[in-house]
């Protein structure tokens, strides 16, 4: 009876905790558990869509420190016959194994177009997409490269870390900052729905919560951040809504 219950897809994204507040990210962390012991009893799926962290680096035998309580909470989920995808952002690309071995956590590291309530959509956390932002397509690139990668996991993990948190810092704050950022999921998505009819679009990244139809069929969702919106969106019968943690 419990799980012909769990019929609603949920849908959140940039969490950005981080590792160097721990009491920060601790109460952001209870805030989402808060969030997730809310929905677990009608939770088919939940997409987490890129920047659960600000950043997160896999070592063979070693991942940051935090999250404990996140974790413990998503490996019930999934024991508990919750689907939990995890699509990768900007800030966490560098996501291994980890996840899928020790929380059931399935992991995506590029957008795809799934089909959840006979809707057909396009789901991904956004970076990369679109015209323009060149620069950051190439650094992309760069930061998915094996070489790139093995020589950040050769560095002094307290070095490595370090540079690694400077930089995250920065890309978020630059982000903010540019308006070129605004429009261009949006008008990927337009250009995408010329050709590929599907029924929704939804992505992270921009951290601006919005609802946009882009035609007849279908519709354009941003699903925000927990910075300063803690939003999400919930799929219900066919129908994706944006919502917002109180």
């Amino acid at each position: 009876m419990k799980n012909n219950l769990k019929n609603k897809i949920y849908f959140a994204s940039d969490f950005h905790l981080e590792n160097t507040e721990l009491k920060k990210s601790q109460a952001k962390e209870k805030k989402i558990i808060a969030w997730l012991n809310k929905i677990k009893n009608d939770a088919k799926k939940i997409y987490l869509i890129g920047d659960i962290f600000d950043f997160w680096f896999e070592y063979k035998y070693v991942v940051p420190k935090g999250y404990i309580r996140m974790f413990a909470k998503l490996a019930e989920l999934t024991e508990d016959g919750t689907e939990i995808h995890f699509f990768t952002g900007n800030h966490d690309m560098w996501v291994k194994n980890y996840f899928f071995e020790e929380l059931g956590v399935i992991i995506h590291r590029k957008e795809k177009i799934i089909n959840e309530h006979d809707k057909k959509i396009f789901i991904g956390h956004g970076d990369g997409l679109g015209k323009g932002d060149f620069k950051y397509k190439i650094l992309k690139i760069l930061f998915s490269s094996k070489l790139l990668v093995w020589g950040f996991s050769v560095l002094p993990v307290n070095f490595s870390f370090k540079i690694a948190n400077l930089w995250s810092s920065f890309s978020r704050k630059k982000q903010k900052n540019n308006k070129e950022y605004v429009n261009i999921l949006l008008e990927f998505s337009k250009n995408y729905q010329k050709t590929t009819k599907l029924d929704y679009y939804i992505f992270g990244h921009h951290h601006n919560p919005e609802k946009i139809r882009i035609d007849k069929k279908s519709y354009y969702i941003n699903t925000g951040d927990w910075i300063k919106n803690f939003s999400y969106a919930v799929m219900e019968n066919g129908n994706i809504e944006l919502k917002k943690v109180k």
